[in-house]
Formats: structure tokens, sequence, C-alpha cells
């Protein structure tokens, strides 16, 4: 079994941040070109909490390396179950997501929380994945797995992170003209 875990600090407001989740594997999203489509469950708010509960499930083009495709079968697509929840009161945003693609190999749990930072104004994000690999008794080979799992999932965080940033600028802008175009009474684009 192996952990990962990281912070970063997005410099936007927590509001921008919990809106744009959503937007986080639109077309514009470069970073998120494997993401082949986004399918929502189900969603709902608990009247006692306000929480706002979605379930998602999330297709995507898989980069495994040729021989492990091989191996379990050659396919490139894979999906993942995501839950999250939105906590207005808290102002809190947490995700948990886990693989169902070979699944009986790997298993990769990742919990994602943004929260905002009270002192500065932005958002707060804190990232834990567990990934354990599933192949019997043999540690060695487990490991190593593990090990290149963990280090696959750094990568793609970062490119994650990376991605999330371009969709939040981009939805600054977009808004910032939206805004103007109000205040000087022009129509706003459909």
């Amino acid at each position: 079994m192996r952990f990962f875990s990281s912070s970063y600090t997005f410099d936007y407001s927590w509001e921008e941040v919990s809106t744009n989740n959503w937007r986080k594997y639109c077309p514009w999203n470069d970073k998120a070109e494997h993401v082949i489509a986004v399918d929502t469950i189900s969603r709902g708010i608990d009247s006692a909490t306000g929480i706002l509960r979605t379930e998602r499930l999330i297709t995507c083009k898989q980069n495994a390396p040729q021989w492990i495709l091989s191996i379990l079968g050659g396919e490139t697509t894979s999906y993942v179950y995501e839950i999250s929840y939105v906590d207005p009161k808290e102002k809190k945003v947490t995700m948990c997501s886990t693989n169902m693609t070979w699944s009986n190999l790997l298993q990769c749990r990742e919990t994602v929380v943004y929260s905002p930072n009270k002192t500065t104004g932005k958002t707060d994000f804190d990232q834990t994945a567990r990934i354990v690999a599933l192949c019997g008794g043999w540690q060695k080979i487990r490991s190593k797995i593990e090990d290149v799992s963990v280090e696959r999932f750094r990568e793609n965080a970062a490119r994650g992170r990376e991605g999330f940033e371009a969709v939040l600028e981009m939805s600054r802008q977009l808004f910032a003209e939206e805004r103007e175009k109000l205040r000087l009474g022009q129509p706003l684009t459909a």
C-alpha cells in the first residue's frame, strides 16, 4: 500500500473554485484531453444540511504501457466513480473517487478537498490517494506496481492542477468581459 498527498493554494476564491469545479473537464482544458465523458448518475440536496451530493462516472482514455494492456486485454478505456459533497455552510467541497477499471488488480482511492483559506481569501486544495496493488503474495511485484502507480498519479495530479488553473483563469476572463458589457449596457454574448 502506498499513499500520495499534496496541497496547493489556488489564487481564486472558494466561490470561483467550487463553481468551476464542475467545468474541470471542459473542452478548453487541454490537460484533460484523456477525459472522454463525464456522466452525472445522481444529484441531490440534503434538506437538513444543505449539502449537495453528486455521483458521477468519468470515462477516460487510458495511457497504460503496451505490455500491461496486452496482459490485461488491451482495453484503453477506463472508468472512475466519483462522489462529491458541496457544503455551502462550511464552504467545503469534498470529492472522493475510485477506479472501477482493473480494480481487482490495483485500487486507487482519492480524496480532494477545496476549502477557503481564512487569511488570504484564496482556496486551499488538499489531495490524498491510497494505492494498493492486489496481485497475490508477490510483495516485490506489488511494491513495484504501487511505486510506479504513485509516480504516475503524481504526474497526473500536477497536470490536473495546471488544467484547472487554466479553467479558472478562462472563467475569470469570461465573467469579467460579461460584467463589463453589463456595466456599459451592451448585449451579452449568447
